[in-house]
């Protein structure tokens, strides 16, 4: 593990897991060889999820909602909104799926580790 600042000016939101989303490595899986990994994600105006059910194979996830919400469903808990300073912990594999986000959305997510497979449903 190594001591590392992400500038947000240095660092640019480019495509990822989702196309409707943009995201921002925050350099954490650099610093920590992979281990862990966190992003600010935002979403595309006019781009939403389509609800796909689906879950991923890893250790750890957390979402914080920086600014606007987002509608999730988890197989089992519920349909929950979150919404700004809102925070979930996603158990691993946990079945999942994102209903609908507000064109504002901007989250944090931290994972364990940085890279994991996504599977649908």
């Amino acid at each position: 593990m190594k001591f590392k600042v992400s500038k947000a000016k240095e660092n640019s939101f480019e495509s990822g897991l989702r196309g409707f989303f943009a995201y921002r490595n925050l350099g954490t899986a650099e610093a920590t060889s992979g281990d862990f990994g966190a992003n600010v994600i935002k979403a595309i105006p006019g781009k939403h999820a389509k609800g796909d059910w689906h879950y991923h194979k890893l250790e750890f996830q957390m979402v914080y909602i920086l600014r606007g919400w987002v509608k999730f469903e988890y197989e089992g808990e519920g349909t929950f909104t979150l919404q700004q300073g809102d925070t979930v912990y996603q158990p691993p594999e946990i079945h999942h799926r994102e209903i609908d986000h507000s064109e504002d959305l901007e989250l944090i997510e931290i994972t364990k580790p940085a890279n994991f497979e996504t599977v649908s449903i």
